[in-house]
């Protein structure tokens, strides 16, 4: 037993040490973790600082030899302001821009980032450019070294000038084709990081005495899919060249490529130093803003596209006194400039249209119009909200995704095709047998070229068919002619408020004027004609805020028209339009690229699709009763008259005047605000009837104008209703007639002023013979006292005018005054779509008709490039060409007349 006694005593003390060790370390973590979960807050923080009384100083502390803000003493602190303005404090969160986000990704972007010098001999600036590559990460990671005057020789080899990490390719000086021998020469050198040099391919290089360039081609490890290649084009222009002869051998060449290669993305850079490619490329642009040398922008670089780089100066190389340049791409893929889009469709079927019709046709109709009591507006709603309702439940709803880079012809098999290429590529790198990963490659590119030819071939079976809105979309799908207005996709929930009380800022907020009681109005149709009406309507139009589709309008003509017929002859008779039918959504878009205010928001406003067609019947009716004779210098809404006819008056009237002597022509082109949106419809009644019109129906017209509710919608969000009561609704179908016959008694005082008119643009032609403009000014502060009066609003400062003097000896005219404002006297101006000069020649109008050539021009290069056939690609282009810019089609006989001299 003794031996167990002893272990036993020996063994008990180990345990209370160990009871010991865990209980003191129990006593220590557990209060300072307790202490952790007690929180103060900040009023108990204050209280406790004002309850601490024992923490008084009896003496002041002063830190020996310490600047004051260091002191416990009450001192001023003084505050230095940073001598240098660019230095600002580092902003807090992650960094941005696009030198940040060329850094990120170096060799991976959009477009090569390129450095730009003018060295004045490479050979002597070795040593720099190797220091640079090797210790300048901007330089380092460059794609592209652009160098011009490199007055390298063949005795030189690339090798020897060439930094480490980069492929060289130059064009020397050749003596023979430039007269010289010694300076000029081009050097492109590219990051094999970027673009393998097996990947590049020289396609051109150009000695002459006033031109130097070399192009090259390049496929870089990474390209959008918008791009098939880059094109890179280094150019030098001797300060005493003939700028003409260079730029015309640029511009040829550059457009032999572009037909070769449309989908390329083209970069030109060099020193041009006198010569401006723009003259001759205008859909190229031109980044570099700052000066190059001596205050002077003499290097240049031009691209394709807009806003495709930002420069940045960097010190010149060695004694060179050019500035090199740096320029960083700005430009974004079409799968970054815009987000997916998802949107809600109905997938219409003949079977969709056959349920509808045999729904409709069973319905009766008769118990909306009783259930309403004869309210129109109960009646409308009633109706409207069964109709679409039937079409709720009978049309399915389908979401669609589309991408912004997405091409019409890349259909399911190519996207199977393409997963298993990818498949087949990760499997090849793990085994290193690439075999399927080429057949998987060839399968792909032979999908890729059956989808295209299909889709050729039915683009081109549209030409001689009836789709013509097929053919139009598949020919800017081609060729990227037309881009869509970015929709506005504010965050702001108050946006659309503020959007919806500035398009109504027009708004007088009086109380709608009230009419007395006439006898009830005569007109009325027939389901025949309300049904031939409705089957005129495009199905594709979007619905109306009352939320009947446009398809289901069409399809069930026979059997909505007996409905309809009976509420529009009601709202004549009863001289009131249902309210379901006057509102309107206004989906905003901006102007331009970057908005800054709300005027740069255009107002589209979206109406009922029913009352369009309501109002095309009134609309014919009015019309058949008045004069042919009414407002015959108003060129707009008029049968038989066109803006060609509008310009063609005008200058018949300037230039018969101008062939008397001593005789001049001023021209006044007025511009109103918002001319439509500022129309008082009580004053516009009385001119109806003055016209002759049935007093019923003007009332009814008078209802149509007020009491109208207005909404904005932004994205998902939606304004609170406006109700206007002043001004015709745009995009509704009798607004512009009922413009036209509000400012139809405004016309010339005088015999010699002519005040031609086509819709709201108006210009007063006044002839001025002896120098006697009594006539021509007071005929305009007439139109300045008609304004007033008829509540129409002058913009002065887009106002301008025109004088045309073709006298020896001219005097100084005195200008033309409006509300105290000084109109502004122009040399040229675009008379719609016209540009007319003070010397009446076309030189300006034909320069912007070759620059509207050349733009056609780049589509069919693509639409060639695509495989249609040429005649009739060309055909189509130039109709939709013309049909996007009717300005080339007016007085073409004038290029004939006026064409450059090659």
């Amino acid at each position: 037993m003794a031996p167990t006694e002893m272990a036993t005593s020996l063994r008990v003390p180990r345990k209370l040490c160990s009871f010991l060790f865990f209980y003191v370390l129990f006593l220590t973590l557990v209060p300072q973790v307790i202490l952790g979960f007690i929180t103060y807050s900040r009023e108990e923080l204050l209280n406790i600082r004002s309850a601490s009384t024992h923490h008084q100083y009896d003496q002041e502390y002063v830190f020996r030899d310490a600047d004051p803000v260091f002191s416990l003493t009450t001192s001023v602190t003084e505050w230095i302001t940073c001598s240098d303005p660019k230095k600002r404090l580092r902003k807090r969160g992650k960094r941005s821009g696009l030198l940040v986000r060329l850094r990120r990704r170096a060799h991976r972007a959009p477009l090569p980032s390129i450095l730009l010098a003018n060295v004045q001999s490479l050979d002597n600036k070795v040593d720099e450019i190797r220091a640079r590559v090797a210790f300048q990460r901007d330089i380092r990671d460059c794609n592209v070294l652009c160098f011009t005057e490199t007055w390298l020789t063949g005795e030189t080899q690339s090798e020897a000038v060439q930094p480490a990490g980069f492929s060289t390719h130059r064009a020397d000086r050749n003596e023979h084709l430039s007269g010289k021998k010694r300076g000029g020469g081009i050097c492109l050198m590219a990051n094999v990081t970027w673009c393998d040099e097996r990947n590049i391919q020289e396609l051109k290089s150009f000695c002459s005495p006033d031109l130097e360039f070399l192009t090259i081609k390049c496929r870089p490890h990474y390209l959008p899919r918008e791009f098939s290649s880059i094109i890179i084009t280094a150019v030098y222009i001797p300060p005493q060249a003939d700028t003409s002869m260079a730029l015309n051998e640029l511009y040829l060449t550059l457009c032999k490529l572009e037909t070769i290669y449309p989908e390329a993305a083209f970069i030109v850079a060099g020193d041009f130093n006198k010569a401006n490619l723009k003259t001759r490329l205008p859909k190229f642009y031109q980044y570099i803003d700052c000066a190059t040398r001596g205050g002077k922008t003499l290097d240049h670089c031009y691209s394709n596209f807009r806003d495709a780089y930002k420069a940045l100066p960097r010190p010149p190389f060695g004694k060179a006194d050019h500035d090199s340049i740096l320029l960083i791409p700005a430009y974004r893929q079409k799968l970054k400039q815009e987000a997916p889009t998802l949107r809600s469709v109905q997938r219409w079927s003949d079977q969709a249209d056959s349920i509808l019709q045999d729904c409709f046709h069973h319905v009766d109709w008769e118990m909306f119009r009783i259930a309403s009591d004869n309210n129109i507006d109960e009646y409308a709603d009633s109706v409207c909200e069964f109709i679409r309702t039937c079409v709720e439940d009978v049309v399915p709803i389908a979401t669609i995704k589309t991408f912004p880079n997405q091409k019409p012809w890349i259909d399911g098999s190519i996207r199977v095709e393409l997963k298993a290429r990818t498949t087949a590529f990760n499997q090849g790198k793990v085994s290193g047998d690439m075999t399927e990963y080429k057949q998987c490659s060839s399968s792909l590119r032979k999908a890729i070229k059956q989808a295209k030819r299909q889709y050729r071939d039915k683009v081109e079976s549209q030409f001689n068919g009836s789709d013509t809105r097929g053919m139009w979309q598949g020919l800017q799908s081609i060729t990227d002619y037309r881009k869509k207005p970015s929709p506005v996709t504010d965050q702001d929930v108050l946006l659309p408020g503020r959007l919806n009380n500035f398009f109504a800022r027009f708004e007088d907020n009086t109380v709608p004027p009230t009419r007395p009681a006439t006898k009830t109005c005569g007109l009325s149709f027939t389901a025949a004609e309300v049904s031939k009406t409705f089957r005129r309507v495009n199905p594709r139009k979007a619905a109306g805020p009352e939320g009947i589709p446009s398809r289901a309008l069409r399809a069930c003509a026979e059997q909505l028209a007996g409905v309809f017929t009976d509420i529009f002859n009601q709202s004549l008779y009863q001289s009131a339009v249902p309210t379901c039918f006057k509102r309107a959504t206004i989906v905003p878009v901006p102007k331009k690229a970057k908005v800054t205010e709300l005027n740069d928001y255009r107002p589209v406003a979206l109406t009922s699709v029913i009352m369009k067609c309501f109002e095309r019947l009134v609309k014919d009716h009015i019309t058949s009763t008045l004069p042919d004779t009414l407002d015959p210098l108003q060129f707009a809404y008029h049968p038989n008259r066109s803006t060609d006819d509008a310009i063609s008056t005008t200058l018949h009237t300037a230039l018969t005047h101008l062939d008397k002597r001593i005789t001049y022509v001023r021209m006044l082109f007025i511009d109103y605000s918002s001319a439509f949106n500022t129309i008082v419809p009580s004053k516009l009644v009385i001119k109806l009837e003055t016209l002759g019109l049935d007093p019923a129906l003007c009332n009814w017209v008078l209802d149509f104008l007020t009491g109208r509710p207005q909404v904005v919608r932004v994205g998902n969000n939606i304004s609170s209703p406006l109700i206007l009561n002043t001004g015709a609704p745009q995009g509704c179908v009798l607004s512009p007639l009922l413009y036209s016959l509000f400012t139809h008694d405004c016309v010339a005082m005088h015999a010699s002023n002519s005040i031609i008119k086509f819709a709201d643009d108006t210009t007063v032609v006044g002839l001025i013979t002896n120098n006697d403009e009594t006539a021509y000014r007071e005929e305009v502060r007439a139109l300045g006292v008609w304004c007033q009066e008829n509540n129409l609003t002058l913009n002065v400062n887009k106002t301008k005018e025109m004088i045309v003097d073709f006298r020896k000896q001219q005097r100084e005219h005195p200008p033309i005054h409006i509300d105290g404002t000084v109109v502004e006297r122009v040399a040229s101006f675009k008379f719609l779509g016209i540009h007319i000069t003070d010397k009446l020649n076309w030189s300006t109008h034909t320069d912007s008709i070759v620059r509207k050539a050349q733009q056609c021009l780049f589509n069919l290069r693509r639409l060639k490039k695509f495989g249609l056939s040429p005649k009739e690609s060309t055909h189509k282009l130039l109709q939709m060409h013309n049909r996007e810019h009717p300005g080339g089609l007016y007085h073409r006989l004038v290029w004939q007349l006026h064409r450059p001299q090659p």
